[in-house]
């Protein structure tokens, strides 16, 4: 009877944060699933491996409601192909493709679940996803999986079954009964290849996960009631398991619900859902017993004797609710379509009619010991029900024990260490043939303290290797010590791990010098065990991660390893900016020490590598690790100046507007000397705010001289009054200029006639005229002073002698400009190196010999007054719009005495 396969995730082409591929090896309501990197090519890729050689008889995937793959495409082998064989696509074989709903008619809300019947025999299984569907919620064009579920039986079962008809079958025939015979139906006798609806992914994927164990165990027992011909204790069996799984069904969204009310902090909520479930929980236990259903079989079993193997363990801590958390509209829309026919198999694109054999043992595949050990801690899964177990205790002891338990003594452990599995044997068969299979096995033992022991006991063998030994000997040694302490460098436990690296740091700088067996084995060592100890760098452990740190250091440091340049090279392979932030710090801490330690000469680093690692590394999400790539790259800025720059952004690119690069940028000046745009810019603003304070005091104490001769004029005018009651003149003169020039040439002596001289007078161009109170003289400076100009960009009033001043440090778009150093104007800077090569770019003079104007670009003589000559005079600056001849305006500047 074709039943639920376990599996485990061999690859993935890369996944989100929070997101592994190993999620899919848990099948629950709050399961986050697969999802690929964001921004991610296509296709990507999962390889999952079956925990035994099976003939597949179903596929089953839910999809993503808004992340989906337009296609997904399956392949099968026998055999996983080697890492770097050339031809390892031609292992798999291509089942076919099944296409994806686009979900628009859901409005996103529902989840595709996707059946596929198949018939094919293999122990790996491939799934290849294709570009996603373009959607508004899919911004980052990422393809997504939430669970996938393989039904099948065993191979070898199924082909002695085909070969050799059982004898039930042989009666069967002979009696002409078939075995799809209605009659027949649900009991013992027929049925042998259908698909029990518990083994169907949908009710996992709904159901709370402790029910789902009664209710497997409840349709065991009805199962064992039929064959015993006890019906009615069957039929309450049935109605049970009917009850039950709308009882599962009503928790596991209480569970998505608290979930939910946990990730928005709504703790009242998630307390009232947890008091629902524990409640309802409770009731629903009661009744079973209180009719003879339930017993303590039912709750408390071994995890290894669980029915589902990996898959069935659906309770995780790290585990955080599906996006989508409504479960009515997260309901399966789909039914069972088949392969299409552009399958290679074109026995895969038909469905499969079932064959006639008898039924496997009811035992089915178990959860493998030796794989969830070494699952990382957060991602390990664990049993729903498991502080009641005794024997949960030894199955959760490394993570129990992680951090101390190498401290404490061992006691309790008797005996010999389990034997060795058929898997175990065909991976380790070359340490076996050089240490023997007792110690091997100790080293893949369940218990820590056998695995420990047997590192130490390998560390003691080697020690006392004879130096006459056989090179080839040596060598077999040397390779099945590294094959265990890879296996080992991967260990939770903190004693085992650290025994491992003893062992390594011993092979590499004492085992291999005295046996000179030479730099192509230490190469070995070295390029085996980095990527292993690389990815404990990233440990959620703080004190493995620092260990595994620092042995890297020092290996990298080691006499043995430091000419090979093998360390350096690894570490500078890029970056990717999702890496998870633990181990990201890690990888840049370690480049940072190195880099300082050993430089970029003949040492495996180099500027062009290391530059390139930077700056990839500079765009990672976590802040932290950019801080220290920064630390890298002024360190190189230090020793190489400008073949740094060769691979930043060139001066006027727009990536360096970006905040990370202006902080890049600001080192650089720092360590130059100079001083940093924001300082260059505060320096500006500080002297300009003390030229404006300064012009501010100069007008207030023109101001008060002002008031001050008005007073006098006050006075002179009093006694001229007087004056005139005795002295009446016939005829008044008064003195007539024709240009403001004149008038400013002959400035009467007296008193009143000052006053009224600064009256109604331009500070800038020297015209005078009765309009110019203070409204006609905003005008007139706004549309007619000729020594006055609008600039085009902050739109304020500025002198034209002042105007490239003005646009390189106070106008609003000073940022955008650049100061030509060759005729002293301020030009855009993306026009700079075109102006330079121009007929317009007249060279400045020094400013005590020559003013240079910006709207004409010539030179003419220095001083005040030539600029008004300049911008003035009819001869002068021919660009000024303002530019008027001498003003023949009549000026009244004060009564005349007659000649």
């Amino acid at each position: 009877m074709p039943h639920k396969i376990g599996f485990t995730v061999v690859s993935s082409s890369g996944h989100e944060d929070g997101f592994s591929a190993r999620e899919l090896m848990v099948h629950a309501p709050t399961v986050n699933g697969w999802r690929s990197p964001r921004l991610c090519q296509y296709p990507q890729e999962i390889i999952l491996q079956l925990v035994e050689r099976c003939r597949i008889r179903k596929l089953q995937l839910l999809a993503h409601q808004y992340m989906i793959s337009s296609k997904i495409e399956f392949y099968i082998s026998e055999s996983l192909p080697e890492y770097f064989s050339p031809y390892q696509s031609e292992r798999f074989q291509r089942l076919g493709y099944v296409p994806l709903s686009d979900n628009e008619k859901t409005d996103f809300k529902a989840r595709e679940l996707k059946s596929v019947y198949v018939d094919a025999v293999g122990q790996y299984l491939k799934l290849i996803f294709h570009k996603n569907y373009v959607n508004k919620y899919n911004i980052y064009g990422q393809v997504a999986l939430v669970a996938v579920n393989i039904i099948g039986d065993p191979a070898d079962y199924s082909n002695d079954s085909m070969s050799s008809p059982s004898r039930e079958k042989l009666i069967d025939h002979y009696l002409g009964i078939k075995s799809d015979d209605p009659a027949l139906d649900g009991t013992y006798l027929g049925k042998s290849d259908s698909i029990s609806p518990l083994d169907d992914l949908a009710f996992d994927m709904y159901q709370d996960p402790e029910v789902a164990q009664i209710i497997r165990r409840l349709d065991e027992r009805k199962r064992e009631a039929v064959r015993h011909e006890r019906y009615d204790h069957a039929k309450k069996l049935k109605q049970a398991i009917a009850d039950l799984q709308k009882v599962g069904e009503r928790l596991g969204r209480y569970e998505v619900e608290k979930r939910y009310a946990v990730e928005k902090e709504d703790y009242d909520l998630a307390k009232k859902k947890k008091e629902q479930m524990d409640e309802y929980r409770l009731k629903v236990y009661q009744q079973l017993e209180l009719h003879d259903l339930l017993n303590a079989q039912l709750l408390i079993r071994k995890p290894l004797e669980w029915p589902l193997g990996p898959v069935a363990d659906p309770v995780s801590p790290q585990h955080s609710p599906p996006e989508h958390t409504d479960p009515p509209e997260g309901q399966p829309q789909g039914a069972e379509p088949e392969l299409p026919e552009q399958s290679v198999d074109p026995t895969s694109a038909e469905p499969v009619v079932p064959q006639q054999s008898p039924p496997p043992p009811l035992t089915q595949p178990t959860a493998s010991k030796e794989n969830a050990e070494f699952l990382p801690y957060d991602e390990r899964p664990l049993p729903a029900i498991c502080k009641q177990v005794d024997e949960a205790v030894a199955y959760l002891e490394p993570e129990v024990t992680e951090e101390d338990i190498g401290d404490t003594p061992r006691t309790g452990i008797t005996g010999e260490p389990e034997p060795l599995t058929e898997k175990a044997l065909r991976e380790a068969g070359p340490a076996v043939d050089v240490f023997g299979e007792a110690l091997v096995s100790g080293a893949y033992s369940r218990t820590w303290s056998y695995r420990e022991d047997a590192l130490l006991a390998v560390y003691k063998k080697l020690m006392e290797v004879s130096v006459n030994t056989p090179k080839e000997d040596l060598r077999n040694m040397l390779r099945a010590a590294v094959f265990l302490v890879r296996r080992a460098i991967k260990d939770t436990v903190s004693s085992v791990f650290q025994a491992s690296l003893k062992l390594l740091k011993m092979i590499i700088t004492q085992y291999i010098p005295k046996h000179k067996l030479g730099k192509l084995e230490t190469s070995h060592c070295v390029e085996k065990t980095l990527p292993n100890l690389l990815s404990r760098t990233g440990d959620s452990s703080s004190r493995l991660r620092l260990l595994a740190s620092a042995f890297i250091q020092e290996m990298a440091l080691c006499t043995e390893v430091k000419p090979l340049q093998i360390v350096p090279v690894h570490l500078v392979k890029p970056l990717k900016p999702n890496s998870p932030t633990h181990l990201a710090m890690s990888h840049v801490e370690l480049v940072e020490c190195l880099l300082r330690a050993l430089g970029t000469g003949n040492s495996g680093f180099t500027i062009n590598n290391v530059m390139k690692f930077a700056t990839g590394a500079l765009e990672h999400r976590a802040h932290e690790v950019r801080d220290v790539v920064l630390r890298i790259i002024f360190d190189m800025y230090r020793q190489h100046r400008a073949a740094v720059l060769e691979y930043l952004p060139p001066d006027d690119a727009g990536a360096r507007r970006t905040v990370r690069y202006k902080t890049l940028f600001e080192g650089f000046a720092k360590i130059d000397g100079k001083l940093s745009e924001p300082e260059v810019r505060a320096q500006r603003k500080a002297a300009t705010e003390e030229a404006e304070k300064q012009k501010n005091e100069e007008i207030e104490v023109l101001q008060g001289q002002l008031a001050a001769l008005k007073e006098i004029q006050a006075e002179v005018q009093g006694e001229e009054e007087k004056e005139s009651d005795f002295q009446k003149p016939n005829k008044q003169d008064y003195w007539v200029y024709e240009s403001p020039q004149a008038a400013a040439a002959e400035i009467p002596e007296d008193l009143s006639s000052v006053a009224n001289y600064l009256d109604n007078l331009c500070i800038f161009c020297g015209e005078r005229d009765e309009s110019f109170i203070e409204e006609g003289l905003d005008l007139h400076y706004w549309k007619h002073c000729p020594m006055l100009t609008r600039c085009e960009h902050c739109k304020q009033m500025v002198e034209i002698s002042s105007l490239t001043d003005h646009l390189l440090t106070d106008c609003d778009k000073r940022d955008s400009f650049g100061k030509c150093q060759r005729c002293s104007e301020a030009l855009p800077k993306d026009e700079l190196p075109k102006h330079v090569k121009s007929r317009i770019c007249n060279p400045a003079k020094p400013e005590n010999v020559a003013n240079h104007c910006p709207l004409c670009h010539e030179n003419f003589p220095p001083g005040e007054e030539a600029w008004k000559s300049h911008l003035m005079d009819q001869d002068g600056c021919k660009m000024n719009q303002r530019r008027i001849s001498p003003m023949n305006k009549t000026i009244l500047l004060q009564p005349g005495k007659p000649k």
